[in-house]
């Protein structure tokens, strides 16, 4: 935005003291050379700069990335063209780094949004990241934790076709189980009734 109100200044500056419009020796307006071509872009730019800030952040965004690159181009393009006939903005070197310096700074402030990952909740490119649930039916317990691995054990030897005849009836019992927590219930349920034996 601020930079879009710099080049209205720009711009309107240029019409006002009247330079001429295809100059390629331009007036000194604000430290830089303008004619009127270069005035009349520089107010086009603002416009689209000013309104893409006011439409949306994403707009301002997708705008100010553009339009550094073209800023950027324009300061290279322009420092081949200086001291030529076909120097029809009438760019100086001071107009050459001040393109360059805009369009760095319409790139960093731009591609901000996009890039970094410390943004604010509100912004048009923060994603909220997934957290992470772990499941409830965990094993905590050294018990509960003897009771997967011999869960696993059982399920492996009925499925091979060597499972002891204990081993058949808690893999059948817990097939009635939908949670691994319940399964894991019925194992132990099972221990414990030998215990009780």
């Amino acid at each position: 935005m601020i930079v879009g109100l710099m080049l209205l200044v720009f711009g309107v500056l240029g019409f006002v003291r009247g330079v001429p419009f295809l100059s390629t020796v331009g007036r000194p307006i604000l430290g830089l050379s303008s004619n009127g071509l270069l005035a009349g872009l520089s107010m086009v730019v603002a416009a689209v700069l000013v309104g893409a800030a006011l439409r949306s952040p994403r707009l301002a965004s997708t705008v100010m990335i553009v339009l550094g690159v073209l800023f950027l181009l324009s300061g290279l393009v322009n420092l081949a063209l200086l001291r030529t006939s076909f120097n029809i903005l009438a760019f100086r070197m001071s107009n050459v780094i001040f393109s360059i310096v805009v369009g760095l700074l319409l790139l960093v402030l731009g591609a901000y949004g996009r890039i970094s990952g410390n943004l604010p909740p509100d912004s048009p490119y923060a994603h909220p990241h997934p957290e992470v649930h772990e499941p409830p039916d965990l094993p905590t317990t050294p018990e509960e934790l003897a009771a997967e691995a011999g869960m696993r054990e059982a399920e492996i030897a009925v499925a091979q076709h060597h499972a002891t005849d204990d081993q058949r009836r808690r893999v059948q019992a817990m097939a009635r189980a939908r949670s691994r927590e319940d399964r894991r219930r019925i194992w132990m349920e099972f221990d414990q009734g030998q215990r009780l034996d």
